[in-house]
């Protein structure tokens, strides 16, 4: 299992000793209210933990939480998995933060952490990604991390609007 670093954060796989922080995360139902409309339960948050336990010995990636170097605490929670959890689609990156660190660069700065390592270690050649139609915050770091909208599909049961990126796009923007 793959621990990734920044500047402010450490991205580690999902584990036991993150469900205080992820159920904290999760249960805000602002912060769910683009993802499945509704908070999770602590059940919710643990039976999830194990789902991603075993994607990560399954696959070799999935989610990470977002553990604040500063203050130790998980302040978020990304992923690199296929899309709608069906290993014959391709591979999403994904992102949700706590409320009290919106708007401070910290999903840009995962993304693009997440994004670079399945693209040189997973040498993806395609990498999507979805949010809710009305999520404009996350579409902007879509839009942040060089992919471009192709339109609006239906996943997770809603209306989403799909970014992309290519290997190939992301290594030239990469070269600049």
């Amino acid at each position: 299992m793959t621990i990734l670093s920044t500047a402010r954060l450490r991205l580690e796989p999902f584990d036991d000793v993150h469900l205080d922080g992820l159920y904290e995360l999760n249960r805000d139902p602002v912060v769910m209210r683009y993802i499945t409309g509704k908070a999770e339960t602590r059940e919710d948050t643990r039976a999830a933990i194990d789902r991603v336990k075993a994607r990560w010995i399954e696959w070799g990636y999935s989610w990470w939480s977002f553990v604040e170097l500063d203050s130790g605490q998980i302040v978020g929670a990304g992923c690199i998995q296929h899309l709608a959890r069906d290993a014959t689609n391709p591979l999403e990156i994904g992102w949700r933060l706590r409320q009290d660190r919106w708007g401070q660069g910290l999903a840009s700065e995962a993304a693009r952490t997440m994004a670079g390592w399945a693209f040189d270690h997973l040498k993806t050649p395609l990498l999507l990604s979805v949010c809710h139609v009305d999520n404009l915050a996350s579409a902007k770091v879509m839009q942040r991390l060089g992919m471009r909208c192709r339109g609006v599909e239906r996943w997770y049961d809603m209306d989403t609007a799909v970014y992309e990126i290519t290997q190939a796009e992301w290594q030239a923007q990469s070269a600049q």
